[in-house]
């Protein structure tokens, strides 16, 4: 079985709807275009289902007056998705990880902003302006 890759946040996004539950194909183009801020082409999206499909990932069943096709994933199609999310998860951690300083009262994780103060010669980034007062008046007993 030859692996998929997901190359790009228009195959990301289509495996993350899948995991909703089952879609058409036309739902996943509008659905991508709408979060994504583009369109997303049936170019784009059928060959991509299509390889899902020949990789057991997902499964198609015909539905409705006009026999719509439904797009769903299978049990290793779940497993697939959520691998990818734990690896996509993994590179956010880095990514985030580097943003993310301790506030040193309370240790509480603050992502960007904060409350900066320079105490003893030394900036320090805090959760608020109520924990920086607190420090600093253990600092003072």
């Amino acid at each position: 079985m030859a692996e998929i890759k997901i190359t790009n946040l228009v195959k990301f996004y289509t495996i993350l709807l899948l995991s909703d539950g089952p879609k058409h194909g036309y739902e996943i183009i509008k659905e991508t275009g709408d979060k994504l801020g583009k369109r997303a082409s049936s170019g784009e999206i059928y060959p991509f289902l299509k390889k899902l499909e020949k990789q057991k990932l997902i499964k198609s069943k015909e539905v409705g007056e006009r026999d719509k096709k439904v797009f769903y994933l299978t049990q290793a199609g779940k497993k697939f998705v959520e691998n990818m999310l734990n690896k996509f998860s993994n590179l956010l951690d880095i990514a985030v990880g580097k943003k993310i300083t301790t506030c040193p009262h309370c240790s509480c994780k603050i992502y960007g902003g904060g409350h900066k103060e320079r105490i003893k010669g030394k900036e320090l980034v805090f959760c608020c302006h109520n924990c920086a007062n607190s420090y600093k008046s253990t600092l003072h007993r």
